[in-house]
């Protein structure tokens, strides 16, 4: 009997997975709350220079708003007033119709006034990130991922070690501290130093809770269970667009984002351990509790006879003794290098491409919140469809197909005008569900290619080189100053390429969890549907 089989005797989906799930929830919906904060926290108002230093005591003082601006500041091409530029002095020949081509321009002398009509504070407005300061306005998304990019292996690699419920507990309390100690930094650096410790917190969030979650499936519950745990994210979705809209103060905004984790905390006392990390660890007296547990709690009290400490040892009869494992195994032997090496590329393109789209929300004529609410409403009706994929094609099909729409989605938008905002918004929000699909997929995906014992270091692995391209994906934004469609021309190939690089991967459709990487280089017979790389 393997380890599936006893989770099937006892149920592999019922109410205990359910409370794990639910209390899972609390801190899940946190993610993409700071994930996706920057679209509000580092939001761009209308902006211009302060033109108080030409007060010349005389006729400027005299002025309407609008003709001071008008004598004060030249306009762009498209009629709309310079956001970076003022003129030396006030050019009153402006108020008759007049134009002088020798109107000497400036950059602004004195600071900006921002329109704060849509969000009473930003990042940008407090620390004046526009014009030759716009790019640290981007870093700082690119400063949360690389913390994420840098907690994502570090937290793997402890909770293969120490286990996935006290890691856990370490990710809730360092996530809210060093969330609420960003709110009140004094300074540009001390933010970006905050958020950078709590993006590697909240990664110990993300890859420790999926695999605990996985962990306890059986495998005909999988791919239900992990398009489930897939709508935390789109929960926490709409729960950032509602407290975004209502709280328009952006240190305000990020403890209130954060405040789902204290409950967090205190439900992480009925959190159980994963069974099958304690069985790796030759741990069957606690894997025997927690299984009891569960099935007392699935009302399967009386399968429990038949499963001993010693059933569940045999359960996994791979012997590894006390070796310990660490990321450097992923690449030790062929078929796991092969893995690790065509997984990543997978992580790091749908990672680079959904936060590519996710966290440009300007430019389709709606307003933010109008257009983040479309973005996460649209997942839902799509992970539904990803689940019923998923179980006739296949995890590698259905990724392969997500990113490759996606990369589709991006070029046609290349040739679509601004101007007609209806068909841009239409596609790119087709291309934004087809890039949740491919992360929904990939993270249910990467937990069953990778064996239990070094399952954690490979989330952890494939997180980090996600949260590299998740930490590139909002600088691409800038090389708009070298050709307008250069981003998306960038998104779109590495959608492509990474869709490609998908089908190398094997297939894990009804295959049973490897326990061990000998699973992967020598599996034990063929008719256990254990993975092989191809």
């Amino acid at each position: 009997m393997k380890f599936d089989d006893v989770l099937s005797e006892i149920n592999g989906f019922g109410k205990f997975q359910v409370k794990l799930f639910l209390i899972q929830m609390l801190s899940r919906i946190t993610l993409p709350c700071h994930f996706l904060l920057n679209n509000f926290m580092g939001a761009v108002p209308p902006h211009h220079c302060n033109i108080s230093t030409l007060e010349d005591g005389g006729i400027f003082g005299n002025l309407t708003p609008y003709q001071k601006l008008l004598v004060s500041i030249p306009t762009e091409q498209d009629g709309t007033p310079s956001s970076c530029q003022m003129f030396e002095k006030p050019q009153y020949e402006y108020l008759s119709g007049n134009r002088s081509e020798e109107a000497f321009i400036v950059e602004c002398q004195s600071g900006w006034v921002y329109d704060h009509s849509t969000f009473k504070s930003t990042l940008v407005t407090e620390w004046d990130l526009v014009c030759s300061r716009k790019g640290l306005n981007k870093a700082t998304a690119t400063i949360f991922f690389i913390g994420v990019m840098i907690g994502a292996p570090l937290f793997g690699f402890l909770s293969d070690r120490f286990g996935r419920r006290r890691l856990l507990l370490v990710a809730y309390l360092s996530s809210l501290g060093f969330a609420v100690l960003s709110a009140f930094s004094t300074s540009y650096v001390v933010f970006a130093i905050m958020r950078l410790f709590t993006g590697m917190s909240l990664a110990g969030i993300s890859i420790i809770a999926i695999a605990l979650n996985i962990e306890w499936c059986s495998i005909e519950r999988r791919t239900f269970s992990g398009v489930i745990m897939s709508l935390d994210w789109t929960l926490g979705n709409w729960l950032l667009t509602g407290m975004a809209f209502f709280v328009r103060d952006w240190r305000m905004l990020l403890v209130v984002v954060s405040s789902p984790l204290i409950l967090a905390i205190f439900a992480w006392r009925w959190l159980p351990e994963s069974a099958r990390w304690l069985l790796a660890k030759k741990n069957a007296e606690a894997a025997h509790h927690y299984i009891a547990k569960c099935a007392e709690t699935n009302n399967r009290s009386k399968c429990i006879a038949t499963i001993t400490p010693q059933t569940l040892l045999e359960s996994t009869d791979v012997v590894t003794g006390d070796k310990k494992y660490t990321v450097v195994d992923l690449f030790r032997t062929p078929n796991i290098r092969k893995l690790a090496i065509c997984s990543g590329i997978v992580w790091y393109g749908v990672a680079f491409t959904y936060y590519g789209i996710s966290l440009n929300i300007t430019g389709f004529g709606l307003n933010p919140f109008l257009t983040q609410f479309i973005f996460a409403s649209i997942e839902m009706p799509m992970k539904i469809a990803v689940y019923f994929s998923l179980e006739k094609i296949g995890r590698k099909s259905c990724e392969m197909g997500a990113l490759l729409s996606v990369g589709v989605c991006l070029f046609i938008n290349i040739f679509v005008s601004k101007d007609k905002w209806i068909i841009r918004t239409i596609v790119a929000v087709l291309g934004k569900s087809m890039s949740e699909a491919s992360f929904t997929i990939i993270f249910l995906y990467t937990t069953e290619l990778y064996p239990t014992v070094v399952r954690q270091n490979g989330l952890g692995y494939t997180s980090f080189v996600a949260r590299l391209g998740g930490s590139i994906s909002p600088l691409i934004m800038l090389l708009e100053d070298v050709w307008q469609f250069l981003p998306a021309a960038t998104y779109c190939a590495v959608a492509v390429c990474s869709g490609l690089v998908a089908s190398l991967l094997p297939e894990t459709l009804n295959a049973q969890l490897p326990e061990f990487i000998e699973d992967i280089e020598k599996p034990r017979n063929k008719s256990s549907q254990k993975m092989v790389i191809q």
